[in-house]
């Protein structure tokens, strides 16, 4: 059946997506190993980035024609662009000059149940016996990891996960707060504005606080930041929008699972990092309760 084809097809794209997404950390811990700093690494993946962004925003300029767009919905897109994509990459990218690139996956995985808590506070929507069981198990999973991790690395894990977990808090009220916005733009549209947004943020704190000669670092580094920007940022981000479209969020959000355990296994590849086997059982508890919030009671049809 044709439905059953896009069913395995957008399976494929997400799980495809989720797997170029989790390289980033892997990518960016390779970039440090070359000496050169946060704001630098992040300012090459948005200057590679910024050229395709443009190109996707001019395309889709008029995806959502009948959308009546004022100037307070262009001022929240900058808004967004902001905490979501420059905030959250920045504290990203810190967290990991600390921790393991693994570890930071595990940490940022949370953003599901901090989405949950956020509505719940905010926007007031109830959280099920089921979904807070679950939000409880992923921080004992995290719990796990995290203090298994201190007492081999040090405090310097505590500073790490600190700006992981912040990263994931920027992310999740990216989320949370800009759902309203995406139907107005269309979701390529608005992910390109975002991240145009982003781009431009970055490029300010470069300009203001780097003293760092953007052409003083060794081709590996410019190469990193070229495959950051295309292969672990552009390219997944269609592909899990595509993804998406195809299975549902619902569904997306199971298929999404798999990001701690490709980051664990590039890392051991590409890093020669390992996880002990309380971290690897922290991390699958962190997997499980994330997969039971986002599953939904499928509906049954009569």
């Amino acid at each position: 059946m044709q439905t059953t084809r896009t069913f395995v097809y957008g399976v494929f794209l997400g799980i495809l997506g989720i797997v170029l997404f989790s390289s980033k950390a892997v990518m960016v811990k390779l970039a440090y190993q070359y000496e050169v700093d946060t704001i630098s690494i992040l300012l090459l993946r948005m200057l590679f980035s910024f050229p395709f962004y443009i190109v996707i925003a001019y395309l889709y300029r008029h995806q959502n024609k009948e959308a009546v767009i004022k100037n307070k919905h262009y001022a929240w897109v900058v808004f967004f662009g902001f905490v979501g994509y420059y905030l959250a990459s920045y504290f990203d990218f810190v967290g990991l000059t600390y921790i393991k690139a693994s570890l930071e996956r595990i940490i940022l995985f949370l953003y599901p149940t901090i989405v949950l808590l956020l509505n719940r506070f905010f926007l007031k929507q109830p959280i099920t016996k089921i979904q807070g069981g679950a939000i409880a198990l992923t921080y004992l999973g995290i719990v796990i990891a995290f203090w298994d991790e201190v007492a081999i690395s040090g405090n310097d894990t505590y500073i790490g996960g600190f700006f992981i977990l912040l990263s994931a808090i920027t992310y999740a009220s990216y989320l949370v707060g800009s759902g309203w916005l995406i139907p107005k733009f269309g979701v390529v549209t608005f992910t390109a504005y975002a991240m145009i947004v982003s781009c431009i943020c970055v490029f300010i704190h470069y300009s203001i606080i780097s003293k760092v000669d953007l052409f003083s670092f060794s081709w590996e580094v410019y190469l990193l930041g070229f495959l950051i920007a295309v292969f672990a940022t552009v390219i997944p981000s269609f592909l899990v929008s595509a993804s998406i479209k195809m299975i549902s969020s619902s569904n997306f959000a199971i298929v999404a699972g798999i990001g701690p355990i490709s980051t664990i296994i590039l890392a051991s590849i590409f890093l020669n990092e390992v996880l002990t086997l309380l971290q690897l059982f922290g991390a699958l508890v962190v997997i499980i309760g994330i997969l039971l919030v986002s599953l939904k009671k499928p509906k049954t049809k009569e």
